[in-house]
């Protein structure tokens, strides 16, 4: 079997990865991962699929190859055609769009051997996490977003934790972001990320961002000022054998942050009231404020994404640019013949693809 229908076999018949997103993997051009619960849930529709289109446009110009990762009728894919997304954007108001977290994906792959007796499409609208798993199964590095899961207020009680904090710490995918959603407890959610050995940094700030506002009060556990600091990062972790990914929290300086994060406070007590937890919290959290703001949160969730596309998308050209298109040192830890000797020694090698090895061979592996 050829290189390049190794890639579209990912992951034995259950992924299928998109022939245009498989041949820019074969050749070592970057690619950017997307999620669809965004497009599914995050946003009504049409407002969802004009900004999937923009924000794919956002990479194309940009030299990216963008791919929505999703599950079809049980399959899991990477990179959607045109028809395909607006099937999808329209499928959550039709109730054909379930949310899908990395719990979900073996539930979701069942449906592939049922019969359906009529030929309505059913998705499994992918989140950070689940998005990250299948991205990581196709060798997408790169995956831009809105905002990320993290604890929920009063999560020290609850213990409700987001599974993307735990996808993180296990999965080694750049994640661009506008930082955890605002109506979660960024504080602690940075204090998990840190004991999960998760990197972290703001982009060109020294405050970790809240989703809306450019400003948490939180200060940022590090700071990336251009894209090449993301990649080299990135590449040190792998190079070490971290298994671990990064979250690039991007500022969302859109005007309106400000009113959106009043209308905030006032929604998570109605949710309270309501008895509203748990996956269902977000949705409801984000419909309300949309209402309460007359749409400035959605004019403003829009600005953030548009963004994170243009930072991710110059993330994924400069990963692309030392894993494939120049020569990379290897650091390896070699330990001391002598195992009394406590001292360890380094040896740098030198890894050129094309040179001693084929570059053409791109192999994905099962994570999930």
């Amino acid at each position: 079997m050829s290189s390049l229908r190794n890639i579209i076999s990912a992951v034995g018949s259950k992924v299928k990865v998109l022939p245009e997103v498989a041949r820019a993997l074969e050749s070592g051009r970057p690619v950017v991962a997307l999620e669809s619960t965004i497009v599914a849930h995050g946003m009504p529709f049409p407002q969802n699929i004009e900004l999937a289109k923009e924000v794919s446009n956002i990479l194309r110009e940009r030299g990216v190859i963008p791919a929505t990762i999703a599950v079809k009728d049980g399959i899991f894919r990477a990179g959607l055609e045109p028809d395909e997304l607006e099937n999808l954007a329209m499928a959550g108001e039709e109730n054909r769009a379930i949310k899908c977290s990395t719990r979900d994906l073996p539930l979701m792959a069942s449906i592939s051997n049922m019969r359906r007796s009529d030929e309505t499409v059913h998705w499994g609208a992918t989140t950070v996490a689940a998005t990250m798993r299948l991205a990581h199964a196709a060798n997408i590095s790169t995956f831009v977003t809105g905002g990320t899961g993290g604890v929920h207020r009063g999560g020290e009680l609850s213990l409700d934790i987001s599974t993307d904090l735990i996808e993180l710490s296990r999965t080694p995918v750049i994640v661009v972001s506008a930082g955890v959603k605002s109506i979660l407890d960024v504080k602690r959610t940075l204090e998990v990320l840190e004991t999960f050995g998760v990197p972290v940094g703001a982009w060109q700030s020294d405050e970790f961002p809240a989703f809306f506002s450019p400003s948490s009060g939180v200060k940022a556990p590090s700071r990336f000022d251009d894209a090449m600091s993301v990649a080299s990062a990135y590449i040190s972790g792998r190079e070490l054998g971290m298994d671990s990914g990064m979250l690039v929290a991007v500022p969302n300086r859109d005007p309106a942050g400000e009113n959106v994060e009043k209308a905030i406070k006032e929604a998570l007590s109605e949710a309270e009231a309501a008895g509203i937890e748990g996956r269902d919290i977000t949705p409801f959290i984000l419909r309300l404020v949309n209402e309460k703001t007359g749409g400035d949160s959605l004019r403003s969730n829009v600005a953030l994404v548009k963004n994170n596309a243009k930072v991710g998308a110059d993330i994924a050209v400069a990963v692309s640019k030392l894993q494939f298109n120049s020569e990379t040192t290897v650091q390896s830890i070699q330990l001391p013949d002598n195992p009394r000797d406590a001292s360890l020694s380094f040896s740098a090698s030198t890894f050129a693809p094309g040179k001693d090895s084929d570059k053409n061979d791109v192999k994905s592996r099962v994570v999930c």
